[in-house]
């Protein structure tokens, strides 16, 4: 099938190159000149485990392409599906702009009938927003040419997103024409041989899906972060508290580990459009808001246990941080607990020595670009030397199984503390550690 992508971030390049990769005949399509450039050259803007690969070689043999003409791209396209970002506003709304500037273009530049695939993460009632906006512009053009909307949203993980795209758990498709239904469920035939993974719905509950899927998951991570407060409160051991909760089979393990709050591009971004969605509907998510509040007080959980151990003023005191990026596997820095926690000690004089395997870029060309005393290492090793301890803020699997013998002789202190709840407590103290973790059994 020949496809148009419009938007080559994580959703879009991914979901192109995996698409291109079963055989279909691809065209990835961005405004950025150097970005495209710099696909066409083989450079991959973003790190996502595999990908690299697959683009290159998908590119090689000709089944994906890269462009900044819509219209060139969509000249032989059946399906046409918008990957672009939808940041969050202000007032905690999805902004909506690109999603509907594409759809403009697409109305301006369309000449067949084609399928039009909602594809970003966009609040329920957008693809009526996008039908009425590619339709406003065939209307100017005084032309009829038929087509459709569906809602595809997206449940790929950061740093899995290929794994995921691939051999998804579900692919959730909705629409109110079955023509489009059956031509888009044709199009994932390829990534669920082994049995049917499609869900077709209406065009509104597939919307409603892909925010209450995230909304879910962060529920679970507020959920366990405060059951560790508490235990820090009561003498409780989160960690064993999880593995006792985690075995109901009602429950399960995933997303019930304590840390430092989430971050990232979506649950953050979606737990605060979909409360205000339901604002907009005169409804008060109370849950909702409870998780979002939750989050942003976990993030001053780790610049916490700091100033209590080390004091208000950490002047001329260095402190090594292990992880800058939100999650594992990937380059993305975007409302990452280390954000909070750098600018934290920094202000209040500390210098902070980080390491992270891929975060280094995002870090110091955008995220933490003007934060004095912040400097970067090459090795996790090198930016323990003279701190007073190590922070741990991301679960790198590099990180799971240090030298704690020569970490020991690096830091001034033999200090941890630890914001990913990564080792175990009591190895740790019993081999002369200092070791403060996320739900850590506190004095009753």
């Amino acid at each position: 099938m020949k496809i148009a992508v419009v938007g080559t971030g994580y959703v879009g390049l991914v979901s192109g190159a995996c698409f291109a990769e079963v055989g279909n005949r691809v065209a990835c399509v961005d405004i950025d000149q150097k970005k495209i450039d710099r696909l066409k050259k083989g450079d991959i803007p973003i790190y996502e485990p595999g990908l690299e690969d697959m683009v290159l070689r998908c590119h090689k043999r000709g089944d994906l392409e890269f462009t900044t003409d819509l219209s060139l791209a969509m000249e032989n396209s059946e399906v046409v599906f918008i990957a672009v970002g939808t940041p969050m506003g202000d007032d905690g709304s999805a902004d909506l702009s690109y999603v509907l500037g594409v759809a403009s273009q697409i109305g301006q530049t369309m000449t067949k009938e084609v399928i039009v695939v909602d594809k970003s993460t966009v609040p329920v009632g957008t693809a009526d927003r996008v039908h009425e906006a590619v339709q406003k512009e065939l209307d100017k053009r005084g032309v009829a040419i038929p087509f459709q909307v569906v809602s595809n949203p997206e449940f790929l993980k950061e740093g899995n997103a290929v794994r995921d795209f691939m051999s998804p758990d579900r692919v959730v498709i909705g629409s109110d024409s079955q023509e489009a239904l059956k031509k888009i469920h044709a199009l994932y035939g390829s990534f669920s041989f082994n049995h049917d993974r499609v869900i077709s719905m209406d065009v509104r509950s597939a919307e409603m899906t892909k925010y209450a899927a995230n909304c879910m998951l962060a529920t679970k991570i507020s959920f366990i972060n405060e059951i560790a407060n508490i235990c820090e409160l009561v003498g409780a051991d989160a960690n064993k508290v999880r593995l006792g909760i985690g075995s109901d089979s009602r429950i399960g393990y995933s997303f019930i580990y304590p840390g430092a709050g989430y971050g990232g591009s979506c649950f953050p971004k979606d737990v605060n459009a979909l409360i205000k969605t339901a604002r907009d509907y005169g409804y008060t998510g109370r849950i909702l808001e409870s998780v979002e509040a939750v989050n942003r007080d976990q993030k001053k959980l780790i610049p916490a246990k700091v100033v209590k151990r080390f004091g208000e003023d950490l002047t001329g005191m260095i402190f090594a941080v292990w992880g800058l990026t939100f999650k594992p596997n990937t380059d993305d820095m975007r409302e990452a607990p280390s954000i909070t926690l750098i600018k934290e000690l920094t202000s209040r004089g500390a210098t902070v020595q980080a390491y992270d395997p891929e975060g280094r870029e995002q870090s110091e060309g955008f995220y933490l670009k003007d934060v004095p005393r912040l400097s970067y290492y090459e090795s996790k090793y090198d930016a323990l030397k003279g701190a007073e301890a190590m922070i741990l803020l991301t679960e790198w699997k590099e990180f799971r199984s240090p030298d704690f013998f020569e970490m020991g002789k690096l830091l001034k202190n033999k200090v941890i503390i630890d914001g990913r709840n990564q080792y175990d407590g009591e190895t740790m103290k019993a081999e002369g550690w200092e070791y403060s973790f996320v739900g850590e059994p506190g004095e009753r």
